[in-house]
């Protein structure tokens, strides 16, 4: 990825797109290797040339001695075993030998200590599921009362054989009640954990040196930072084909958790995002092909196994089986039916629309934006054509055609936007302000390069009332928009701290810098560092802590386990010196007279009380690390949580003078509101009469960007 282009692919081992119309993988049975687990040479000769990467061009031009190499061998044991489900203290204090010694290793020695780690966790997991084998001889009793305790990343390494048996018992046991709830009899269950914990098994065998070399290799490369990664020949083709953005598919990126495939993003455009249903961190646990399919488990598979499974023809049904992520603990899963397709560019764009808020005597006009992600068609620019796509050319046409209808001050809707291309950022931030520099890029050797509005002559698109709304996955260039608009003081910040991911990476392809032999036939795989940091034209880096509104909302989205501050390796904020830039009059004393008015405008809202009670409900849930193991405890659970959600929502529709509902299958998701857009479009709402207040329509004409 160039330092021009923004957008993040949090990557662990590989985050891949599911795409249609690729070689398939291997079948489970066909991809298991006889080969020992040893290093090749050219894997030690790829750790030296990233060593010398790292050295030379990673932002902290860190260095790889015995404090780096502590660091990477926690890291390397957390991406084995972050739930402490496998292995013993023992092991642990095996490992510790190899403390101060990784970074010889990486450097320049053979790396057969980190194989013999790797090989330790192997044994490890098979000896692990063929207890989970054992325990499936008898049905369980789900009478006992008995708690499993499905969090243990902060638990102490089990120190017997014993003790793991235990914490397995009833792992086997959460697995099989699961199903049982969900209908299964005890010979169904046992037959589909028996396949289950067989294939997890198999996927032992089927690991090749170059998986153990990527792992340990990530391990490394993460210790620096979140956001540079190493990738094996395989998984590199894998990444230039998501980056190209010519698939078929679901559009979404999945990347490995455990037993599990999780998914880690959502593409714009893409029949997932249409959909609306699959999100960040639901967890894959099955799929169908066509809607009646069997659904095949799919726990314990290969990243690329159920990738391959997902892909298909387009126009073809999919169906997943999903734990969702603000499910509660031991809930069921459910399918979601998606048709695979390709991500359409026209769905990917920027959309708006017009809220209509009556209030005292007249109808106000809100226009929103609704911009997915910062995208610019370069094939069609490099083309010639002049009429090529980008966010900022949408975005103008969409603000003039809104003006056209009146509207009395606008929202840029920003949530969940992950970034894309800088020169989007900068060209859209240039709609909104005169002129003057948008963002300040640092490289690894100090430099700074100050990125301005790319079209300084061009008057601003719009001179209105205007909040940009944000929330924890808005990242990227997304802050980089936001930032500008609240340094200028041209419009209010609403929701919740975006991600906090101000870095800029550069993609090196190995194959370009290393000598090919024998051995390398398929190419060295591609390293990606972390080479700059962006800050704001105040000199504050975007780095770590994001974008904070000026107005908060309340937000699902925990910010303890999502964005840069929760990773421990993120590089810190930090500043430079301030850019030149002429900012508008402050709005600090609009901002708390704002602010007053939708809290206390919120009070008598049914929609944001109907909101605040399923956040309140879900961080109940979250805060969860165990789950009862006793079958009507469970099923008491379950009727009780649904019963809340069903309460929750009859209170809303009564206050709102609705027809209450008799069961949760009667509602329907398009009718259920955005509530944080209902409130942002309150909020410049009284933007707007705080502006036709303030002046004559004679001095609002004459009224500068950023004044109310």
């Amino acid at each position: 990825m160039s330092q021009f282009h923004s957008r993040r692919y949090p990557l662990l081992f590989a985050a891949l797109l599911l795409i249609a119309g690729l070689p398939a993988f291997a079948s489970l049975e066909n991809a298991i290797s006889n080969e020992p687990l040893v290093p090749h040479q050219r894997h030690e000769n790829i750790g030296e040339t990233v060593t010398h990467f790292v050295q030379r061009s990673h932002y902290n031009h860190t260095a790889v001695d015995d404090a780096l190499s502590s660091k990477v061998l926690d890291r390397y044991i957390e991406s084995l075993d972050g739930n402490r489900m496998y292995l013993l203290e023992s092991d642990i204090e095996f490992f510790d030998k190899n403390r101060y010694k990784l970074d010889d290793y990486v450097k320049s020695e053979p790396l057969d200590p980190v194989f013999e780690m790797f090989d330790v966790y192997r044994t490890r997991v098979r000896e692990r599921y063929e207890y989970a084998l054992g325990q499936l001889e008898h049905e369980p009793d789900f009478s006992v009362e008995e708690q499993f305790q499905f969090d243990r990343s902060d638990a102490p390494w089990a120190t017997t054989t014993a003790q793991l048996d235990e914490i397995w018992r009833k792992r086997v046991k959460n697995d099989a009640l699961r199903h049982i709830l969900n209908d299964k009899s005890w010979d169904e269950t046992r037959e589909i954990l028996s396949k289950r914990y067989q294939r997890l098994l198999r996927r032992m065998d089927q690991v090749t040196p170059d998986d153990v070399f990527e792992g340990f290799m990530n391990a490394f490369a993460h210790t620096l930072d979140p956001h540079s990664s190493y990738l094996s020949p395989r998984n590199s083709e894998e990444y230039r084909i998501q980056m190209s953005l010519s698939y078929f598919g679901i559009g979404a990126s999945l990347q490995p958790d455990d037993d599990y495939v999780k998914v880690i993003g959502i593409i714009p455009g893409g029949p997932a995002a249409i959909d609306g249903k699959l999100r960040p961190n639901d967890l894959i646990t099955g799929v169908g092909e066509g809607p009646e399919g069997d659904v095949v488990d799919v726990v314990g598979w290969r990243l690329e196994d159920v990738v391959d499974l997902i892909r298909g023809p387009g126009d073809t049904t999919v169906r997943l089986q999903i734990l969702p992520a603000d499910a509660l603990p031991g809930s069921g899963e459910v399918i979601i039916p998606l048709t695979r397709g390709q991500v359409k560019l026209e769905e990917q764009a920027a959309k708006s629309q017009v809220i209509k808020l009556p209030w005292e005597g007249r109808e106000w006009r809100i226009g929103v934006i609704d911009v997915p992600s910062f995208y610019r068609d370069y094939r069609a620019l490099s083309n010639g054509d002049k009429d090529f796509t980008s966010t900022t050319r949408d975005v103008k046409r969409l603000i003039d055609e809104l003006e056209e209808q009146g509207i009395d001050g606008l929202v840029m809707d920003l949530r969940g936007n992950g970034g894309g291309h800088l020169t989007e950022a900068t060209a859209l931030s240039g709609l909104f302000i005169d002129n003057g520099p948008v963002v300040q890029l640092r490289n690894a050797n100090g430099r700074i390069n100050r990125l301005d509005d790319p079209n300084p002559i061009a008057q601003v698109a719009y001179d209105g009332p205007l909040a940009v709304l944000v929330d924890r996955f808005s990242a990227s260039a997304s802050e980089i928009f936001a930032a500008a608009i609240q340094d200028y003081h041209r419009g209010v910040i609403i929701g919740q701290q975006t991600f906090g991911k101000g870095t800029v990476q550069n993609l090196y392809s190995l194959d370009q810098y290393m000598k090919p032999d024998k051995e390398s036939e398929d190419g060295f795989g591609q390293l990606t560092l972390t080479i700059g940091k962006y800050y704001r034209v105040t000199g504050e880096s975007t780095q770590h802590r994001g974008v904070n509104p000026d107005i908060n909302l309340p937000s699902a989205i925990d910010a303890a386990e999502v964005g840069e501050s929760v990773r421990d390796s993120a590089l810190p904020w930090d500043t430079i010196k301030t850019a030149r830039f002429a900012a508008g009059e402050p709005l600090d004393s609009t901002i708390r007279t704002l602010t007053a008015d939708q809290e206390a405008r919120s009070k008598s809202d049914p929609d944001y009380q109907w909101l605040l009670g399923g956040i309140q409900e879900f961080e109940e849930a979250r805060a969860q690390d165990s789950v009862s193991l006793n079958i009507d405890d469970r099923r008491t659970e379950r009727e009780q949580e649904l019963e809340r959600r069903l309460q929750r929502e009859n209170e809303r529709r009564k206050a709102l003078q609705l027809e209450p509902l008799a069961s949760l299958d009667d509602i329907d998701e398009d009718e259920l509101p955005d509530v944080i857009l209902q409130q942002a479009a309150g909020i410049v709402r009284d933007m707007a009469e705080m502006r036709s207040v303030k002046a004559t329509p004679a001095q609002t004409a004459q009224m500068q960007p950023g004044q109310l």
